[in-house]
């Protein structure tokens, strides 16, 4: 099975040595300087200009206009699925081909576990955490253009938990259904928001609706899918980050 595995990143990194994973460089066309040597997003059929707006979406297209492999998937130069039963920690416990190709012949969709908001919903934890008005407005894309979605976006809306972070590996047919029914709903939303007063973070706002919008085609299209766990390859602050979670809540 030919697969590969996309490793977003905008800067010199370790990468995995297995040639499953492809590390590309996302936002190419905007700084092509500092691409120490990693594929680019910027070839071929591509949406590399809007990287500070889609985050990892642009490594996304590029693969899904680009590339013709049995498999694709994205996971992040900080953060891979991983196989906890392998010894040691770090890349040695990432996913190889073989796990891939394992996994694959069983289902059709892997994914990182879900994360869990417990207090709160995906809708509340998004509109606490960014502004209201893109949620909304894709709503309303959905409610006149993909009206057999809305069931499941209010269902994946009032949920505690989502797949998060854009990772995951598909069959390339499902990669390619999932990603024009996405690309088409972010592409009327970019039409009619304004986001000339968004600061550099909220800019990113196709990125982050995209990460609940994936449970909302899963949901629809029920394609065999398995959770796996996922590991970040730096320490995480989660004191800090736990307090940014409890003051957007209160704030």
């Amino acid at each position: 099975m030919n697969i590969k595995v996309l490793v977003a990143t905008h800067k010199d990194y370790k990468m995995p040595e297995d040639e499953t994973y492809l590390p590309i460089f996302v936002g190419n066309a905007i700084h092509t300087e500092n691409n120490p040597g990693f594929q680019g997003d910027d070839d071929g059929e591509n949406i590399s200009l809007k990287n500070k707006n889609y985050n990892e979406l642009t490594a996304i297209y590029w693969a899904w206009k680009n590339l013709d492999v049995d498999a694709i998937g994205l996971v992040h130069y900080r953060r891979y699925l991983v196989n906890k039963t392998k010894n040691g920690n770090g890349f040695s416990q990432i996913l190889s081909t073989s796990d891939f190709e394992s996994l694959l012949n069983n289902y059709d969709v892997i994914l990182p576990k879900k994360r869990n908001y417990y207090i709160e919903s995906n809708y509340s934890h998004y509109i606490h955490a960014h502004h209201k008005e893109p949620l909304e407005l894709t709503k309303t894309i959905i409610v006149r253009d993909y009206p057999e979605y809305l069931e499941a976006y209010e269902k994946v809306m009032g949920s505690t938990s989502a797949h998060m972070f854009n990772m995951f590996v598909m069959k390339k047919i499902y990669f390619d259904q999932y990603s024009e029914w996405m690309f088409d709903i972010l592409g009327k939303v970019e039409e009619r928001l304004d986001i000339s007063k968004y600061d550099t973070y909220e800019a990113r706002v196709y990125g982050f609706i995209s990460e609940l919008l994936l449970d909302v085609w899963l949901e629809v299209n029920q394609p065999r899918l398995i959770e796996v766990p996922f590991k970040f390859m730096e320490k995480q602050n989660w004191l800090v980050k736990g307090g940014s979670f409890l003051k957007r809540k209160l704030f």
